[in-house]
């Protein structure tokens, strides 16, 4: 995605904003998939397995029930949240809403770029065309059970997810974003714990570090706080450099440089 917005042309008019789904999950029309996915099935698979496939749906979407004040509730539409096939079902319905709709929409409201990633959209949109007041007015008209709320940028900043997006007036800035409620908690290293659940996090911020490439500043910025992390959970703190990019790092970014240094865990 980060190299999506890197490859955005921009313009002064440009800005950027993002789409939250209102209480998701309780309002996935599980009736209403069903009839999507067996439309989706004729046209991929045989008969046999098309119906294989749709018992096993039924199953899943008839067991919907979870335990609230010691009582059992039974959901008869909506999803319940946490449940494996929960996420792979609004996957899903949201590819449709996106499949029928998602064309439409970037051409009424001249959006340049559009971003999803589960439940949070992403959108860079020509100001001067539309405003982000009119984007969620459309788009909580595409369906009765999906509503959304907007988020604009600030000061040519918007957060969306762990990343932070800054928009100058020729290109795009990122570097992580942390939420104000952010501690610096892991497990410790002294603590009796298997050795891989002690290091997943720290492999993590490392891993997120490298495939993120911010510029040299927010690099050091946020390698400063990941070794504060270590530090606060008596981990140890090892050299880490910035990989440095290749060219075939800019025609395939998705991949890691093998030139780069290995991890310091």
């Amino acid at each position: 995605m980060i190299q999506n917005l890197n490859d955005t042309p921009l313009l002064p008019r440009c800005s950027l904003a993002s789409l939250d789904f209102t209480n998701l999950y309780p309002n996935i029309p599980a009736i209403e998939i069903r009839t999507i996915l067996t439309d989706i099935l004729k046209h991929e698979l045989v008969t046999p397995q098309e119906q294989e496939i749709l018992k096993l749906y039924d199953v899943i979407t008839r067991q919907n029930y979870f335990a609230h004040n010691k009582d059992i509730v039974i959901q008869y539409d909506g999803l319940t949240m946490g449940t494996p096939p929960s996420g792979l079902i609004v996957e899903i319905f949201l590819q449709h809403i996106e499949h029928t709709h998602l064309a439409h929409l970037t051409h009424k409201h001249k959006i340049l770029n559009y971003c999803r990633y589960v439940d949070g959209i992403l959108l860079i949109f020509d100001s001067t065309q539309t405003s982000i007041q009119m984007i969620p007015d459309y788009s909580n008209a595409i369906h009765p059970k999906l509503q959304f709320t907007a988020a604009a940028e600030r000061d040519h900043t918007l957060n969306y997810l762990d990343i932070s997006i800054h928009r100058t007036p020729t290109n795009i800035k990122t570097a992580i974003h942390r939420k104000p409620t952010f501690t610096d908690t892991i497990i410790l290293s002294t603590s009796n714990h298997p050795i891989l659940h002690k290091y997943a996090a720290v492999r993590f911020l490392f891993n997120r570090l490298d495939s993120y490439n911010p510029q040299q500043q927010e690099y050091q910025h946020e390698l400063n706080i990941i070794h504060n992390v270590l530090h606060n959970n008596a981990f140890p703190i090892k050299p880490h450099k910035h990989p440095p990019i290749t060219q075939q790092d800019q025609q395939h970014p998705e991949q890691p440089s093998k030139s780069g240094p290995a991890s310091p865990i």
